[in-house]
């Protein structure tokens, strides 16, 4: 029997990427003493209220067909939460609930691109982009973040990728998997290219309340003249603890949500209406549990960057925001790949390498913070004894 092209589309490096983690789950499963920092999975709980909202309208009977991508009430929320984080005033018409913000970037891509077309990807690049932009029918340009900027994005590198097929731009900021923050003035520059090439910027703003050091997101949405132009996605999933939950948003033109809307009647018809009706609790309020989750991920970052200073096999790129951060592994003399599976085998810490995030990942690993401090001090300490093990 025959499949449909996209399934061949789908099969890609991004998706064998989680080889490692695979791996190191089978190991756990058999008895193995294994450090698992290969997964974005936050150890922290949802907050109370939140939970407590969402039982309460199970018990209630909040079990029927709901609004396809967001009631009313929920929007409004959300709208309001958008504008407080980042400055730029939109209302309910300018939101569409996605089912986490994968199905946020699912759907922004499936609405700006198709078959022929380019979107450009800043890469190292989350491992899922390359299947949300090939599913859509269009190809992934890759733009590259390079090591010696600590991997800011570089408008004039974006700029060079720009062909008459280009129809977007995608970007992550804060940065997985590099923890990169970008500057406004380098968001102003894209956003220059952006217009000059009459372009969609994607703009992936899943971690900006994750952010070290007293730094302040900024989202392009907000910057003069971008707003007809930019789609931000967003989720609840790693800012209060709710992976599990699918909770994630567009923001965009009135007309985008439009066409979101079909999109949701398409593929999903709604997002499950207690999850609907009880988050609206978390847009309402400043939870002490996110600002609490933050401050844990900037010490356990400080805690890894402590503790690899001045390793002289591996370098550790401390990260602006993200529960992400980048480990130079080029004076290994192994692979990103080789290290990740090495270190798995020998040592037993799951990182991911960097190949499966583009070329510009390669001699680099993903190390995850969303695991406890005392595991990740002695993931830090296995990571110091193997590569003391490796030939000069």
């Amino acid at each position: 029997m025959r499949y449909a092209p996209i399934v061949d589309r789908l099969a890609n490096e991004g998706a064998r990427a989680w080889e490692v983690h695979g791996r190191a789950m089978q190991l756990r499963r058999e008895g193995r003493d294994v450090v698992i920092l290969s997964i974005g999975d936050p150890d922290f709980e949802t907050p109370e209220a939140i939970t407590k909202a969402m039982v309460e309208k199970v018990q209630g009977g909040d079990t029927n067909y709901g609004w396809i991508d967001g009631g009313p009430d929920l929007k409004a929320a959300i709208a309001g939460y958008h504008t407080r984080q980042t400055g730029q005033e939109v209302g309910p018409a300018n939101i569409s609930m996605t089912l986490g913000a994968q199905g946020g970037l699912y759907g922004a891509v499936m609405c700006v691109a198709g078959d022929g077309d380019e979107v450009i990807v800043p890469q190292p690049v989350y491992v899922t982009y390359e299947s949300v932009v090939q599913a859509s029918g269009a190809a992934m340009v890759h733009a590259p973040l390079r090591a010696e900027r600590d991997f800011h994005i570089d408008a004039a590198d974006v700029e060079a990728a720009v062909t008459p097929r280009s129809r977007a731009v995608m970007i992550n900021t804060p940065h997985n998997p590099t923890g990169a923050a970008y500057r406004r003035e380098d968001l102003m520059a894209l956003g220059e290219v952006c217009k000059a090439h009459d372009l969609w910027l994607i703009s992936d703003e899943v971690y900006s309340r994750t952010l070290f050091d007293g730094r302040q997101h900024v989202s392009p949405a907000a910057l003069l003249g971008l707003a007809e132009r930019t789609i931000v996605v967003d989720s609840l999933s790693k800012s209060h603890a709710m992976t599990g939950w699918r909770v994630g948003w567009t923001v965009g033109p009135e007309e985008f949500t439009r066409h979101m809307y079909y999109l949701g009647l398409a593929l999903h018809y709604g997002p499950p209406t207690f999850i609907q009706s009880s988050v609206a609790v978390a847009f309402s309020d400043d939870f002490p549990e996110v600002e609490a989750m933050r401050a844990q991920y900037e010490i356990r970052r400080n805690l890894v960057c402590d503790a690899l200073e001045g390793n002289k096999r591996v370098r550790v790129i401390k990260p602006e925001g993200s529960c992400f951060m980048m480990m130079d592994v080029r004076d290994s003399g192994l692979s990103s790949h080789e290290f990740a599976h090495r270190l798995l085998e020998e040592a037993g810490v799951s990182l991911l390498p960097g190949e499966g995030f583009g070329p510009s990942g390669s001699g680099f690993v993903r190390f995850s913070l969303t695991a406890p401090d005392a595991d990740l001090a002695e993931a830090a300490q296995r990571i110091t004894r193997f590569v003391n093990t490796l030939n000069t």
